[in-house]
């Protein structure tokens, strides 16, 4: 099935849907089944979505995101405050925990929307198929 290429979304748009955890053709239906295990075909429109490749990638741009926001506000709570270790340990090791696993699925749903959209590990199957299909109904 999928997206008609005459309606298919822009980059910007599938990556938000995915930042959503929502479809990146359709909006519509949910993209993961699990926290972070990706469906293989949306509910909503039929597009198959298991040729993803996020791989170790989330991980990375979470722990780039998380690591700024934790290490900026401990220098400025450090440098204004001087609290003591255990308060230290008390407020970060929480907020990075809890930044962590709340940025996972929209950043993997993201990068899962850019692959879809930039037809890259085997999403690009419905480009390669729209020329060959057009050629049999000319013939």
């Amino acid at each position: 099935m999928g997206m008609n290429d005459a309606f298919e979304p822009t980059l910007a748009t599938a990556a938000l849907r995915g930042a959503a955890c929502r479809c990146p053709a359709c909006g519509e239906g949910p993209l993961f089944r699990k926290f972070l295990k990706v469906k293989d075909r949306c509910d909503a429109c039929g597009e198959a979505l298991h040729h993803h490749r996020a791989d170790d990638m989330p991980a990375y741009i979470v722990m780039s995101i998380v690591g700024h926001i934790v290490i900026g506000l401990l220098l400025w709570v450090e440098t204004s405050f001087a609290p003591s270790l255990w308060i230290h340990i008390a407020m970060w090791v929480p907020l990075t925990i809890g930044l962590s696993l709340a940025l996972l699925p929209p950043v993997k749903g993201s990068i899962v929307g850019v692959q879809w959209s930039l037809r890259m590990h085997g999403f690009g199957d419905r480009a390669v198929r729209a020329p060959a299909e057009r050629l049999q109904r000319a013939a």
